[in-house]
């Protein structure tokens, strides 16, 4: 874990949610960027502790002057802390989405960007063109909530999209991505050969794609630290592996 100024935060959503947060932020330089993180299906160990989530949280700071707004969604749990409510099937998630963004315009923090992930995707799609998001990063995107309109939203509105998408992705692969997110033309679509949707042994490449569009000044990351940095301890998660949600449903969008 790099050096940055990390604070423990609770967010309040307009339908008096209490979300549990945490913002990073460069220890010494003003921040160039800001990410606020989205992250994958609760339902599936998705939270804020993700391991793209924690690993942009603990080095981003020192190695790109990026701040990161990492969350748990409504009832989702991490070390952290549970987030108030309950999963809602993206539904009261758009609450979740616009606090988050407030608490970043609040605090003043530069060239907001909406980084999801999996679900989060969904959610960015969805709910992620606040005025003043800059633009939006999916990283393997499934699709399985955005519907037409929501593309077509973001195409209309002309934000850059910019999808992550891994090879050997379960729900949406490099192809038919590119086929989907055609609908958006200001979109772009960047393949990452040999990756797989939750990323495991390719997060050193996921974060240099991310710097590379939020702060190309700091691309491409550097390979070595030689100053300070803690120890940080993920063994609490060691239970929420694929095979631990094998039997559970995935959930989808509610019908009427």
């Amino acid at each position: 874990m790099l050096p940055a100024n990390r604070r423990a935060l609770t967010l309040h959503t307009a339908d008096d949610v209490a979300l549990v947060a945490e913002l990073a932020t460069p220890e010494q330089a003003t921040p160039k960027a800001t990410l606020v993180c989205l992250h994958p299906l609760p339902t599936h160990g998705g939270m804020m502790d993700s391991h793209i989530f924690r690993k942009a949280a603990w080095r981003l700071p020192a190695l790109a002057d990026i701040a990161v707004l990492r969350f748990n969604t409504r009832g989702t749990s991490s070390t952290a802390g549970t987030s108030g409510g309950a999963f809602d099937n993206a539904v009261g998630e758009a609450f979740d989405v616009a606090a988050a963004v407030e608490y970043a315009e609040f605090e003043e923090l530069p060239n907001i960007w909406l980084l999801g992930w999996s679900f989060g995707t969904d959610l960015a799609l969805k709910y992620g063109r606040e005025p003043s998001v800059l633009g939006t990063i999916l990283l393997s995107p499934p699709l399985r909530y955005s519907t037409a309109e929501d593309l077509a939203g973001w195409a209309e509105d002309g934000r850059p999209v910019v999808a992550i998408i891994p090879e050997h992705d379960d729900y949406l692969q490099p192809d038919a991505a590119r086929e989907r997110f055609a609908a958006i033309p200001q979109s772009t679509v960047i393949d990452v050969p040999g990756g797989k949707h939750l990323w495991v042994g390719d997060a050193e490449t996921v974060l240099d794609e991310i710097v590379k569009v939020v702060n190309p000044d700091a691309h491409p990351l550097p390979q070595n630290w030689d100053g300070p940095m803690e120890t940080g301890d993920a063994s609490a998660y060691a239970d929420r592996t694929v095979a631990a949600f094998s039997d559970v449903e995935v959930p989808g969008p509610k019908r009427d």
